[in-house]
């Protein structure tokens, strides 16, 4: 594996799954436990994607309690996560550093702590942080700001299409963990 050169900036913002870790989910499971809360809340999920049914749930008024339901799915498999090579160098890179995430910020926070990462990142954004989710700028925006860095003086390190347009959107540099894209 060939690890992105980070020297020439002055703060790094990681995405988490795929990046620094790989999160043990069994998103098949996810999706099933997360469709039956919604037909619990009489809306037919069985057709969508858990993208989808975040959507859903939040016009049935049920944000919540999908949200509760796969962070659980993601905090159980940050807890069996595999530390992958990039978080050593977060470990010694010795410059301001943040996680920008599409899951949920405390099972960001579980793989940091699994992994003795915590220390090395001074902010934590997940999909539940902000309003919106990456690919839309806010995101990582807001992991900048409370690491009170520019985007000029940062790069975005990803594993997806999607982190790179977040990062074009953002007006920040982007660096691919390994090789390229893996899909929006």
């Amino acid at each position: 594996m060939t690890l992105p050169d980070l020297s020439a900036f002055d703060a790094v913002v990681y995405d988490l799954d795929g990046t620094l870790v790989d999160l043990r989910v069994d998103w098949n499971d996810t999706a099933r436990d997360a469709a039956a809360v919604l037909r619990d809340a009489g809306v037919d999920a069985d057709s969508l994607d858990l993208w989808k049914m975040l959507d859903a749930a939040d016009e049935a008024g049920v944000r919540d309690e999908l949200e509760r339901e796969i962070a659980a799915h993601e905090r159980e498999g940050a807890r069996l996560s595999d530390r992958l090579p990039l978080a050593d160098l977060l470990a010694e890179d010795g410059v301001p550093s943040g996680v920008c995430s599409l899951n949920a910020e405390d099972a960001c926070r579980v793989a940091l702590d699994v992994h003795d990462l915590s220390d090395h990142v001074d902010a934590v954004v997940g999909r539940d942080t902000v309003a919106t989710q990456k690919p839309d700028p806010e995101p990582l925006l807001t992991t900048l700001e409370r690491m009170a860095v520019g985007p000029d003086s940062a790069v975005f390190v990803g594993d997806s299409a999607r982190d790179e347009v977040t990062a074009d959107r953002a007006g920040i540099a982007f660096r691919y963990v390994d090789g390229g894209p893996s899909g929006v």
